[in-house]
């Protein structure tokens, strides 16, 4: 039997709520109905508790110097809004899914997520609909070309965005 992994970070940030949704059984559950096995957490500044789970193996972890090994071996990328993460998970090649934090003011997170996933890049949720997109969403679909020039694109999308 294969085994898939999931590879979750919050980057720099505290995203108590993406960590809670992802690790509550329903979620977890979806995940290995898609044939997830493992999952590993990048926690940030949050207050998140490893607790044992019966539906698959999890570790996590707040900060490492680079997160990249974590994301080359994972299958799937879930992932904050934070340009700098969606844009390592896409030079990756990784099927990524982002969780837009909405309690953050002015949001480019949305916009940016919105446009990378009219282009098929990614696709993008809230916390309450995550278990929702990970039962119904086809990861397949989506476009896992690398992106090449990964830091002037995203130089040129903080350009649009004012940010």
């Amino acid at each position: 039997m294969s085994t898939k992994s999931v590879f979750v970070t919050v980057g720099t940030t505290k995203f108590n709520e993406l960590i809670d949704s992802v690790t509550d059984r329903r979620t977890l559950e979806a995940l290995k109905r898609n044939g997830y096995t493992s999952m590993t957490l990048q926690v940030g500044n949050g207050t998140f508790i490893l607790e044992p789970s019966d539906v698959m193996e999890i570790s996590s972890y707040t900060f490492k110097p680079d997160i990249g090994t974590d994301m080359m071996n994972s299958d799937l990328v879930i992932s904050h809004g934070g340009a700098g993460s969606i844009m390592q998970a896409l030079d990756y090649g990784k099927p990524l899914l982002v969780v837009v934090n909405e309690k953050l003011m002015d949001n480019h997170q949305y916009e940016l997520a919105e446009k990378l996933c009219e282009d098929k890049r990614l696709y993008y949720t809230t916390c309450e609909n995550l278990c929702h997109c990970i039962e119904n969403l086809d990861f397949s679909l989506l476009n896992s070309v690398k992106i090449d020039n990964s830091k002037k694109i995203c130089k040129q999308i903080e350009c649009y965005l004012k940010i």
